[in-house]
């Protein structure tokens, strides 16, 4: 039971940060909408699996290190902002039926790797994500907390942040909604575009602080 608070409280604080607007969200959005409920789901698990990452920086260390280092967390932010950016220029460069992009169905074509790969790496470039872990650990996580215990806290906010993008997944490829979104499939595709391209550029000019 002593270990009952810091689950309870790092879950909530896991969920809350899943559900605000960043780059995770922008990306299981843009494959959902435009790509299958597959698609969506592969983008989802990606960000999960992204969080275990960030838990082994915390777990050896390496997360105190990036954090205090500007070098290495400038490395990282610079070349997540680049993936961002890419992600954009991609929807931002797509011609109103293009066929190599879009199919029939008004699907953009992803494969299953490629949504896997793009969840991933979205969440694992993103140096907030681990400065995020590092102030949650240090404020919620005793230093005395055995390390298996901190395992599974970590291993909590990735089932907790995956299913929430499953969740969401599920939502926005539900069928009156998704067809409500496909009548504006290529506005959409803009914006997003856009929306990835801000995010790319906000995150590029952040700080640690």
């Amino acid at each position: 039971m002593e270990f009952l608070t810091p689950f309870i409280a790092v879950g909530i604080i896991s969920l809350l940060a899943a559900m605000s607007p960043g780059p995770d969200f922008a990306v299981v959005t843009k494959n959902s909408l435009f790509g299958s409920r597959t698609t969506g789901l592969y983008t989802a698990i990606g960000v999960g699996l992204g969080i275990f990452l960030h838990v082994a920086y915390s777990l050896i260390g390496i997360g105190l290190i990036i954090s205090q280092s500007i070098l290495l967390f400038s490395v990282i932010k610079y070349i997540g902002a680049l993936y961002l950016l890419y992600l954009g220029y991609q929807l931002l460069k797509s011609k109103r039926g293009e066929q190599k992009v879009v199919r029939e169905s008004g699907e953009v074509s992803i494969s299953p790797w490629s949504a896997l790969r793009e969840g991933f790496l979205t969440n694992a470039l993103n140096p907030k994500a681990t400065l995020f872990f590092l102030s949650v650990f240090t404020q919620v996580v005793d230093p005395q907390t055995p390390i298996f215990i901190q395992a599974l806290l970590g291993t909590e906010v990735a089932i907790i942040v995956g299913l929430w993008f499953v969740s969401l997944t599920l939502l926005i490829t539900y069928g009156p909604i998704k067809n409500l979104f496909s009548k504006a499939h290529y506005y959409l595709m803009k914006i997003m575009g856009g929306a990835l391209v801000l995010l790319g550029i906000k995150l590029g000019f952040e700080t640690k602080n």
